[in-house]
């Protein structure tokens, strides 16, 4: 019966439901987007090595609003810091360093092709072990490149792909780096994850440290990666942390004045800040919810109203007033059940179109969403067809068969 209703007025349910289906749409399209991107996090650290601990003189991880301006007052890390955790923390395997070259032309040239988005790290010989860089051809940096300052870089497969646009051999070649020519001796492969499906490490360009203190000297942000021991990564933290702040002079009372994160806590960084937009999503899908639960109502009264003989008729024969109340609530739920599916079935498929038109933007829709989406949109059909089921079974029967 609900759904023979809903067949003889098809625009005007539609009309009715129209804030539900927005609603229900808003929250699973931003909630696919943000799971997608979240896997995509989740796959970017883990290709880094979930054992890992990055030491930063800044804050590390993804965060909403704008950097404190104090911290660019610290002091960045140095190589030193760096073999002091390889030698005083324990629990730490190994330490690699790489630094950061923005005060470098990082323009490459080669055969007519010209490469500016490069990613450029200086990077000690150990960093491709420490964060599991794979090669797709040739060799990483040694110990002598780095030693000898050698004019030799690893590129990233993006990089690759604009200067050899016909591949082939690619190791060997020499390509001019900001004027001056260096040797490219490794290509990484494809890296996972990333914020938007893109990983930086695509577009790497990794050169020996001390080649860019040769060429840079004023280059000294410094990222620190420690790779822990099996099983000690927590051990290594609180050494890590130790150590920095023996390093750096800090006293008992004194915070860090740098920052220390681990694959667990990116994760947890950007299951925060996806939980203050969900919070946005849910206060904006609630309004539509509101205005489409207003309209139920407003669509159940005027049903009452229309139907008010047929009312008394079935009470006339017999039908409590439960049974009219569960009639007009199946009613309402049923509408706003159609409703919310409806948004469902839309949100699938712009997250489908959103993949296929940016597929940088991840978007998998996640199926706890879909449930929520439903069992909410069936709780507001519920929630606002309560009053007019109620007025429905207080008509008098007599009342309402000589309604006309």
């Amino acid at each position: 019966m609900a759904l023979d209703n809903v067949r003889a007025h098809k625009f005007r349910s539609f009309l009715t439901v129209l804030g539900i289906v927005i609603g229900v749409l808003t929250v699973i399209v931003i909630a696919s987007i943000l799971t997608g991107m979240r896997n995509n996090i989740i796959s970017f650290v883990e290709d880094y090595g979930t054992s890992n601990v990055f030491a930063f003189h800044l804050s590390t991880g993804p965060q909403l609003g704008p950097r404190d301006r104090r911290e660019f007052a610290r002091k960045p890390l140095t190589e030193e810091d760096g073999i002091a955790i390889r030698e005083q923390a324990a629990a730490v395997e190994d330490v690699a360093w790489s630094v950061f070259t923005w005060q470098m032309d990082r323009t490459i040239n080669h055969s007519g092709v010209t490469y500016r988005q490069g990613n450029m790290l200086g990077v000690s010989a150990n960093y491709a072990s420490v964060t599991s860089v794979p090669l797709q051809e040739g060799r990483f940096i040694s110990e002598l490149d780095d030693k000898h300052r050698r004019e030799v870089m690893v590129i990233g497969i993006n990089v690759a792909e604009a200067l050899f646009p016909n591949r082939g051999q690619i190791t060997g070649t020499q390509v001019l780096l900001g004027g001056r020519p260096f040797e490219i001796i490794g290509v990484t492969e494809k890296r996972k994850g990333g914020f938007f499906g893109e990983n930086d490490q695509d577009n790497a360009v990794f050169i020996p440290y001390k080649t860019v203190k040769k060429l840079s000297p004023t280059s000294d942000y410094m990222l620190l990666i420690s790779k822990a021991k099996t099983g000690q990564l927590r051990t290594a933290l609180t050494q890590i942390e130790e150590v920095l702040r023996r390093q750096r002079g800090l006293k008992f009372r004194d915070p860090n004045n740098f920052d220390l994160s681990t694959a667990d806590r990116v994760i947890e960084q950007f299951d925060s800040i996806t939980g203050k937009i969900g919070l946005v999503a849910i206060a904006i899908s609630s309004i539509g919810l509101l205005v489409g639960g207003i309209g139920v109502m407003n669509i159940m009264l005027v049903s009452v109203t229309e139907r008010t003989h047929e009312i008394g008729i079935r009470k006339a024969i017999g039908a409590r007033r439960k049974d009219i109340v569960s009639q007009f609530l199946f009613e309402a739920m049923t509408l706003t059940f159609l409703g919310g599916l409806l948004g469902v079935l839309l949100a699938i498929g712009i997250s489908r179109i959103i993949v296929l038109l940016l597929p940088t933007l991840p978007a998998a829709v996640p199926l706890w969403a879909v449930i929520t989406g439903l069992v909410v949109s069936i709780a507001v059909g519920l929630i606002f067809g309560v009053w007019p089921a109620r007025k429905a079974a207080r008509l008098d029967p007599i009342e309402a068969l000589r309604y006309e």
